[in-house]
């Protein structure tokens, strides 16, 4: 029998089949050299780092957007301005991230009155989905990839959401619902993003004549749809001003009682020259009515 080695080196061990990636060479591929973190770090999930149909500017987008301390601004001017990146690139990417669930933007009204869009980061769209389902389970299964937002339909398809109602004016002159329409038409003039379509106008016009018809001048209904909007591009603007017709509708005007219409004029007594009888009369007329006939036939 002969004798072992000790400091022989031993045989190499083959890679295990349930893992063929060890066998492979470290030539091409990615080699990490990795070092823990302990401070100034975030948490990200590879679904969404290693997203399938996400582009890579939507995926780092996330992962800024997720890094992000509770609010920091995520709207597309900040945005904008950190990367060099266009608004446009910068409003396509969060529409990606928009449609799989991993951002989520909402209109808040501030304690100032102001309309503001608020950005809610989902680390895991998915884990809030089971979540709802678990609520509710007959909510149906939502489709694995959504191209359009929820808020606006894909288009071609004719589907169109619903407008919010507007007060009605107690009386639909034709005049006072052309100066609604009117007015609603102008506002392009002060802000290009209120361009609104002909049905559209027609739906806002009576909510727009429930303001006039109660004393409010058209400059101050027309400060009170243009002033304060969102930075951001808006999506349904036509919206937007029906919640501002109905939500800032101002009181009814005060009570004002009708001016009474001035007593009739009391006329000078005069004495009638053919029957002797007291009559009143503007002008220095000599008969009074009953004699005046007779006195035209028989001069």
């Amino acid at each position: 029998m002969g004798t072992q080695d000790p400091s022989a080196p031993s045989r190499a061990q083959s890679a295990p089949a349930d893992n063929p990636t060890r066998s492979r060479r470290h030539g091409s591929g990615v080699i990490h050299e990795n070092t823990r973190h302990t401070t100034r770090f975030v948490v990200i999930g590879n679904h969404l780092v290693q997203h399938p149909e996400l582009s890579l500017l939507a995926i780092g987008l996330g992962c800024h957007i997720q890094s992000l301390p509770t609010g920091a601004g995520a709207d597309i001017k900040s945005l904008t301005a950190r990367f060099t990146e266009g608004p446009t690139r910068i409003a396509a990417a969060l529409r990606e991230l928009e449609a799989h669930g991993y951002l989520r933007r909402e209109r808040v009204r501030t304690s100032t009155g102001r309309i503001v869009t608020r950005t809610v980061s989902c680390n895991q769209p998915k884990h809030r989905r089971e979540a709802a389902e678990a609520r509710c389970p007959d909510l149906p299964a939502r489709p694995a990839v959504e191209r359009a937002s929820q808020s606006r339909p894909p288009r071609g398809t004719g589907v169109r959401k619903a407008l919010p109602a507007v007060p009605q004016p107690s009386n639909k002159a034709p005049a006072l619902l052309q100066a609604a329409t009117d007015l609603l038409a102008d506002l392009r003039r002060h802000d290009s993003r209120l361009l609104l379509s002909a049905a559209d106008t027609a739906h806002l016009a009576p909510g727009v004549a429930a303001w006039l018809e109660r004393d409010i001048r058209s400059t101050a209904v027309r400060h009170a749809l243009t002033t304060g909007l969102p930075d951001e591009p808006l999506r349904r603007p036509a919206a937007l001003l029906a919640h501002r017709l109905a939500d800032q509708l101002p009181p009814p005007a005060p009570f004002r009682a009708p001016v009474a219409a001035p007593p009739p004029p009391r006329h000078p007594l005069r004495n009638c020259e053919g029957c002797d009888r007291a009559f009143r009369a503007a002008e220095p007329e000599m008969l009074c009515r009953e004699c005046r006939p007779a006195s035209a036939t028989h001069p």
